[in-house]
């Protein structure tokens, strides 16, 4: 066999690389349709397949590479597959070529008539591999490593982006403890990533809420010690990522906006306005274009705390944002309706300055809204005027 040792040689990127970009164009030889067959699979000493290339036959085992004659020529697919019909039956040397360079071969392939041979090359073997020379021995091991290195990233990706996933689904079925369990080993394995901890911490968000609105049925309060440990859990995992973002090569808007926002819910949900406002002021900075949502989310949640002025000035933020956000305008006309007036002598209410108006607009925006009917009570108790677009209900 030493008079082929020349088949081995040629660049270490013929034999390693998967895909070669010049494809060699095939040269396929009348076939006999009475002859033998052959079919394999051809890959590369980093066990991926070789996509382009031909498979040669010759019987010619004293010329040199120069005037050697081939017999038949069956090309490579994408797959790293072939497969040629037709061959006289004889003992041939099947070689493997890639831009004319030869890679392998295999010697003392003998058909006979209506032979159908399955031929693959394995140059992962280790007899081939013990032919390389040092320098390409040297090269297929970096790059084993580093695509083993690749390999094991990839996969740790794959199974962060299935914790994610699933973490998503189970916090939105109500799943709290399925997804913190998730999470908390998402963070462990990844613990530099922020979008992992604002996922945990809205499945510790919504596992707060659920003992809130347990201990409001026991008839305890919002201020309960297991309840505003499992909300500042939350926190923590928020702050966590809001710091991890901003060091990160390239801060996300969305993480930081979206870790501000769900903070905003938490201290609002644990009686903190002044810190869920200041959570809601920063979401919006970070992301401008949500802007309306964050400061009527702001707008809401110091509402429900009963910080009738501070919900009225975050209504306003939220408008100047998105004028078109109906639920904005209520909020706004709720803060004002309580410093109405009352004539004494005639009993005529008279509504502050832009109470109506932020009335009229919800009704405008939303005819048909959740406090449509509310409102439109509000405004014919007052005996503001009616506007054409809605209808007013009954005093």
């Amino acid at each position: 066999m030493k008079r082929f040792g020349w088949i081995l040689g040629g660049s270490l990127a013929g034999a390693l690389l998967a895909v070669m970009t010049v494809a060699v164009p095939a040269r396929v030889f009348a076939q006999d349709a009475a002859g033998a067959s052959m079919h394999g699979h051809v890959q590369n000493a980093i066990g991926q397949p070789v996509t382009t290339g031909e498979i040669k036959l010759t019987t010619d085992r004293a010329s040199d590479a120069k005037s050697r004659k081939y017999t038949y020529t069956f090309p490579l697919d994408a797959t790293g597959n072939y497969k040629g019909t037709g061959i006289k039956p004889d003992n041939y040397v099947a070689i493997v070529f890639q831009q004319d360079k030869s890679l392998d071969f295999v010697d003392s392939v003998v058909f006979k008539a209506g032979d159908d041979k399955t031929v693959d090359f394995d140059m992962t073997r280790k007899e081939y591999i013990d032919k390389m020379t040092p320098e390409e021995k040297k090269a297929l091991e970096e790059y084993k490593k580093k695509n083993a290195d690749v390999t094991s990233a990839n996969s740790k990706i794959a199974n962060l982006n299935t914790l994610l996933t699933q973490a998503r689904a189970d916090n939105k079925a109500g799943n709290y403890d399925a997804a913190m369990t998730a999470m908390q080993q998402a963070t462990t394995q990844k613990p530099d990533e922020g979008i992992l901890w604002v996922t945990l911490g809205d499945a510790q968000l919504g596992s707060a809420d659920a003992a809130l609105k347990a201990a409001k049925a026991a008839g305890k309060p919002a201020s309960d010690p297991d309840v505003t440990a499992k909300f500042n859990d939350a926190i923590t995992s928020y702050k966590k990522a809001i710091e991890l973002n901003a060091a990160s090569k390239k801060p996300s808007p969305d993480t930081a906006a979206a870790a501000e926002n769900q903070m905003g819910q938490a201290y609002g949900k644990m009686g903190d306005s002044k810190n869920a406002a200041d959570a809601y002021d920063t979401a919006a900075k970070a992301l401008p274009a949500n802007a309306g949502m964050y400061y009527f989310n702001e707008a809401a949640t110091l509402y429900n705390a009963g910080k009738i002025d501070d919900a009225g000035a975050a209504a306003d933020k939220a408008i100047a944002a998105d004028p078109k956000r109906a639920d904005a305008y209520y909020i706004k006309g709720q803060s004002l309706i309580p410093k109405a007036s009352v004539d004494s002598k005639t009993q005529k209410i008279t509504a502050p300055p832009g109470c109506v108006e932020a009335y009229q607009q919800y009704l405008e925006l939303s005819p048909d809204g959740p406090h449509a009917q509310e409102v439109k009570d509000i405004l014919t108790g007052i005996g503001a005027q009616v506007k054409s677009s809605y209808k007013a209900g009954k005093k």
